[in-house]
């Protein structure tokens, strides 16, 4: 575990290369929301479009600018307390900002009638329902977490710009769907009751705990860097995945809307009078 150099040194020549891509990225995506943003308030100026779900989505952009871009970038390829540090930002704070904007439910008041029905098909077909369940976006969230750093995996996905990006984009993809099917306000036809959730969410804050202190303690890691580099990522890890956790507990509560029950039927005893 501890060796004095990252394998990640030897592809980091030249910041402007990497800094445009994801620069580019964010910028669209912060476009394209506030786009769509406008179009909803334009196509129903009644019901419009909440501002704090757009501040919520830039936010969540925003949390994703400070991880990819100087100075925390370069920082996470010489130093494993950076790499810890954005993936907290990663795969934790910016997919839970990011799904509280809401974007599949903006897409679908924006798009025509035809093609938002066929979205929602698809949201509804069998290969993607199971995706709206806490037990496969945990797998692929923090069930991972050993598998990437108590194996060779880490060194050798850092080891290669490619294999650099492939992590982000798993960090980024697994913790927004950890967050849509605990927190999110986007429709999830196979998402269970509130209480469930909360089961779920306790069991991310175990294996985010074990996870850590078992790197803390130096048990089998397979990440090659300065033991005082591997202890820092592991406290990130422990305290900052706790308050990422809290802040997605917080944001099940704001946005849990307590189920209705079905309507009593009508008779002609109970037609309430016309007034």
């Amino acid at each position: 575990m501890d060796h004095p150099t990252h394998p990640a040194h030897h592809g980091v020549d030249g910041a402007l290369p990497e800094v445009l891509p994801p620069a580019l990225a964010l910028s669209a995506c912060a476009v394209g929301y506030l786009c769509l943003a406008r179009r909803a308030r334009r196509r129903n100026p009644a019901r419009g479009w909440s501002a704090w779900r757009t501040a919520g989505f830039t936010t969540g952009l925003l949390l994703l600018a400070v991880a990819l871009l100087p100075p925390l970038a370069p920082l996470a390829h010489d130093d494993f307390r950076g790499h810890m540090a954005q993936h907290l930002l990663i795969g934790m704070y910016a997919p839970i900002a990011l799904v509280l904007g809401a974007p599949v439910t903006l897409l679908l008041r924006t798009l025509p009638v035809t093609s938002a029905r066929r979205l929602t098909a698809v949201l509804h077909s069998r290969p993607v329902r199971p995706l709206s369940h806490p037990a496969p976006a945990l797998l692929l969230s923090a069930g991972t977490l050993p598998v990437l750093y108590f194996t060779p995996l880490h060194d050798t996905a850092t080891a290669h710009p490619a294999g650099h990006w492939l992590l982000h984009a798993h960090f980024l993809l697994s913790g927004c769907l950890f967050a849509h099917v605990i927190a999110g306000p986007d429709p999830a036809p196979a998402r269970p009751g509130v209480p469930a959730r909360l089961v779920w969410l306790g069991c991310a804050v175990a294996l985010h705990a074990v996870v850590s202190q078992l790197m803390y303690g130096g048990f089998r890691v397979g990440v090659h860097a300065p033991v005082p580099e591997v202890r820092g990522g592991a406290e990130l890890m422990y305290y900052g995945g706790d308050l990422a956790e809290l802040l997605l507990a917080a944001a099940l509560v704001a946005t849990w809307r307590p189920e209705r029950g079905p309507r009593p039927r009508t008779g002609p005893e109970t037609v309430p009078a016309v007034r």
